[in-house]
C-alpha cells in the first residue's frame, strides 16, 4: 500500500515542563515504519515556552502553546480539534514507540467494525521486561477501583492473546475519528486521573469496543510528572473516583460505593494520610470530597 492511500493517523501528546522527556518521545517516532502521520504536540502552559526549540528541532510537529494548564483532558481534545487525521492517538509524551507500532494497532480495526479504540501492550521503559498494561478490569461498582491486567508481572508471554477489554490505558490509545465524533472527546470536567475510564465507558456506551493488542509495544516512563504521592494527586485521584462512580454507576451501585466510601476510604486515608503526616495531602483529599458535594457531574 502507498504511503498515500494508508490513513492519516494524528499523533497526539502533552507537554507540561517536561521538554527533554518530550523530544526523547518526538524522537522515538523517528523508528516508525508507518509513514502518513502527522504530530501535534500541546504545550499546556509549561514555564518556558518551548516554541523555538520544537520549530528549530522539530519542524515538521504542529505545536498549539495554550495560555493555561488545561490538563490532560482540555490538553489533549485541544489536539483532536486540530487533528486532521483518520485516527488519533492519544499518547504520553513520557513513552517511547516501537518501529511496527501503527502497522499493528491498526489491524484489529480492519478485523472487526465494533472497534473504537485499540491500546498497545505497555511495559515499564526503566524495567523493559516488565508489564504495565495487558487491559483493564472492569470498575468495582463497590470501591470504585479496577486492575489493571498484567501489571508488574515479568513479561513471559502470558498476556501475548489479544481481546476486548474494559478499558483504554491513557498512556497509549488509538481511537477512530468517527468512534469521538459519536461519543465526543474527553470530559473536561475530570482535568487528570480516571479520564480515560469515563471516556471509555462512553465509547461503550455508544456501541463500541475497546480492544488489546499485545502484538504492539510501547514504553513508559511511569509518573514523571505527577509523581506517585503528590498533593495534586491526592485531590484529583479521589475527586475523580467519586466522579467517575457518579457519571457511570446506577443508583443502586452508587448507594453501595457511597457507603464503601463513607465507612472505608474516608477512614483508610485520613488515618494514612495523618500517620505519615501528609497534612496537605489530607487537606487536598477532603477538598476532592467537598468538590462532590457542591458541583455538577456534568459541569
Amino acid at each position: 500500500m502507498t504511503e498515500n492511500k494508508l490513513p492519516l493517523i494524528s499523533i497526539i501528546t502533552l507537554n507540561y515542563n517536561q521538554i527533554k522527556v518530550t523530544c526523547e518521545f518526538i524522537e522515538s517516532t523517528k523508528k516508525l515504519t508507518y509513514k502518513n502521520y502527522e504530530i501535534i504536540l500541546i504545550d499546556n502552559a509549561s514555564k518556558e515556552n518551548p516554541t523555538e526549540l520544537i520549530t528549530s528541532q522539530y519542524p515538521h510537529v504542529k505545536l498549539i502553546v495554550n495560555d493555561q494548564n488545561l490538563g490532560f483532558t482540555g490538553g489533549n481534545n485541544v489536539g483532536i480539534r486540530a487533528a486532521k487525521g483518520d485516527y488519533y492517538f492519544v499518547v504520553n509524551n513520557d513513552t517511547e514507540v516501537t518501529e511496527d507500532l501503527f502497522e499493528r494497532l491498526l489491524e484489529p480495526f480492519n478485523a472487526d467494525s465494533t472497534i473504537g479504540v485499540v491500546c498497545p501492550k505497555i511495559r515499564y521503559f526503566h524495567n523493559p521486561t516488565v508489564l504495565q498494561y495487558a487491559g483493564f478490569t472492569e470498575i468495582n461498582p463497590v470501591t470504585g477501583r479496577n486492575i489493571g491486567i498484567g501489571d508488574k508481572e515479568e513479561d513471559l508471554g502470558q498476556h501475548d492473546v489479544g481481546g476486548y477489554t474494559a478499558y483504554a490505558h491513557g498512556a497509549a490509545m488509538l481511537l477512530r475519528r468517527d468512534v469521538v465524533e459519536k461519543a465526543g472527546s474527553l470530559a473536561d470536567i475530570f482535568f487528570i486521573y480516571y479520564e480515560e475510564l469515563d471516556w471509555s465507558a462512553r465509547i461503550r456506551r455508544a456501541g463500541y469496543t475497546i480492544y488489546y493488542q499485545p502484538k504492539a509495544l510501547i514504553y513508559h516512563k511511569e509518573s514523571i510528572t505527577m509523581g506517585k504521592e503528590s498533593p495534586i494527586k491526592a485531590y484529583y485521584h479521589n475527586r475523580n473516583r467519586i466522579l467517575f462512580m457518579r457519571r457511570n454507576s446506577t443508583p443502586f451501585q452508587f448507594s453501595l460505593f457511597l457507603f464503601f466510601l463513607t465507612f472505608a476510604i474516608i477512614p483508610k486515608t485520613f488515618f494514612k494520610y495523618v500517620f505519615k503526616g501528609q497534612f496537605t495531602h489530607l487537606k487536598n483529599f477532603i477538598r476532592g470530597l467537598a468538590w462532590n458535594l457542591s458541583t455538577s457531574k456534568h459541569s
